[in-house]
């Protein structure tokens, strides 16, 4: 007996070592005990496999769940509050005094959970987080039912709940014993904000804490032009390169950002077998730049799709991040060819999850993977006619288009209506929280 069975579905999911999605039509998608126990097409001839509950997903795409691989979950609360500056004048006059005056347990849990809330119905299942007092961050997740890699911030100043940065460390490391195996969905971590904000002690401490625990390892890296030159003109070396040479580089640290890159710097990320979390949008808004990633795929190198925090976004809405990183690189290269709808959908889901080292757990619809799956609603005008699923989801498909979200197998959203959290009393709260900040 299954616990759930989606039928009448079009499947789409990446394959394993193919470029191109799977396509599976009239689809059935069987879940027990939170995995994926029956995938195929159906047999007209036979009976449905018995089930606890069947869902007809009749006229709908049926996905994995998409991957988030970098958020600030918390900062949701600083949505707009500073737009149409340069990183830097961003981050220095308006985020940082922002967090030093608002920032607090209840503010960062609060935070945490609107954004969960805005990622769960908008068809995303994991996220990568980083951010201060992560243990609230955690908690948000664990009561929304999202799965998570979270990073404990590590920077060197005063930050929320860390008030002495010579703690910083020590506190990512004590988060780490806190939550490593205690929860299934959430998965410690550790968050270096940049090699420009962390001392090459902290960073070398920061990376052994990680390794001493398997856990991912975080930080921005070559966002900006400025970045790279003051980097050189300390190091005299790149970002990346540098970091390859604290020894930092490996499969567990994920490079966010990697805009300002080299042919150099991607050969060491190849090499290295360093994951890249590629963030369109953010990167966009800022004038960062435009990261090589057609290039970084070509080597061979796995990248993720991120949106960042929604105070540099300002939105979690993956898909439109999709459709954004398909045609930012097609225009910037000149070449309609590059960064095809199938790549970008593997950038979403399964790349995203091998770069957060759960490529193994979820990402695709195979059976024995966790049954992290959305259902997406195609009846709408927007969305006819639908000769081909994967260009729909990349190119025309909305957040709000999606219709149900499962994850480990429980509905978390159904009928594009969220079974986890009381939404009303939770935009109630953040309203009232809110009310001083944008002052």
């Amino acid at each position: 007996m299954l616990d759930v069975l989606f039928h009448n579905a079009l499947v789409v999911s990446p394959v394993p070592d193919s470029a191109e999605a799977g396509i599976i039509e009239d689809g059935i998608v069987g879940v027990r005990e939170g995995r994926i126990a029956e995938l195929g097409p159906r047999d007209p001839a036979a009976r449905l496999p018995a089930a606890a509950e069947t869902v007809d997903a009749k006229g709908k795409i049926l996905m994995p769940g998409l991957v988030n691989t970098h958020t600030h979950l918390p900062m949701a609360l600083f949505r707009g509050l500073a737009d149409d500056l340069p990183l830097h004048t961003w981050l220095n006059e308006h985020i940082f005094p922002a967090e030093a005056r608002h920032v607090d347990p209840e503010s960062v849990r609060l935070g945490a959970m609107l954004a969960c809330v805005e990622l769960l119905l908008s068809g995303t299942t994991t996220c990568c987080d980083g951010y201060f007092l992560e243990s609230f961050v955690a908690e948000a997740v664990a009561d929304a039912g999202l799965r998570a890699v979270l990073g404990q911030g590590v920077i060197d100043f005063p930050a929320p709940g860390v008030p002495d940065p010579a703690r910083n460390v020590s506190v990512a490391e004590d988060f780490l014993e806190q939550w490593s195996g205690v929860h299934a969905r959430i998965h410690p971590s550790v968050f270096c904000h940049a090699p420009y904000t962390c001392s090459e002690k902290n960073l070398t401490s920061a990376k052994k804490a990680a390794r001493r625990r398997g856990a991912l390892f975080q930080i921005h890296v070559a966002e900006t032009r400025s970045e790279v030159e003051q980097m050189r003109a300390d190091q005299g070396l790149s970002p990346v390169a540098y970091l390859d040479r604290l020894g930092i580089l490996d499969e567990d640290t994920l490079v966010v950002h990697g805009v300002w890159v080299d042919e150099e710097d991607i050969r060491i990320l190849a090499e290295t077998g360093c994951p890249v979390s590629h963030n369109p949008q953010s990167n966009m808004k800022l004038a960062s730049g435009i990261a090589p990633v057609p290039k970084m795929v070509d080597a061979g190198i796995c990248v993720g799709l991120g949106t960042d925090g929604c105070a540099s976004n300002n939105d979690l809405d993956l898909f439109s991040e999709m459709d954004t990183a398909a045609k930012l690189h097609k225009v910037s290269t000149l070449d309609p060819t590059v960064l095809g709808a199938d790549q970008v959908l593997k950038m979403a889901t399964i790349d995203g999850a091998k770069a957060l080292g759960l490529g193994a757990e979820v990402g695709s619809i195979e059976i024995g993977k966790r049954a992290d799956l959305v259902v997406v609603d195609t009846d709408a005008p927007h969305l006819m006619p639908m000769y081909r699923a994967v260009s729909h989801l990349v190119y025309a498909a909305r957040g709000a288009d999606v219709q149900d979200v499962m994850i480990d197998g429980r509905f978390v959203v159904r009928d594009r209506r969220l079974l986890t959290v009381d939404l009303k009393d939770l935009l109630d709260r953040v309203s009232a929280r809110c009310r001083g900040i944008g002052g």
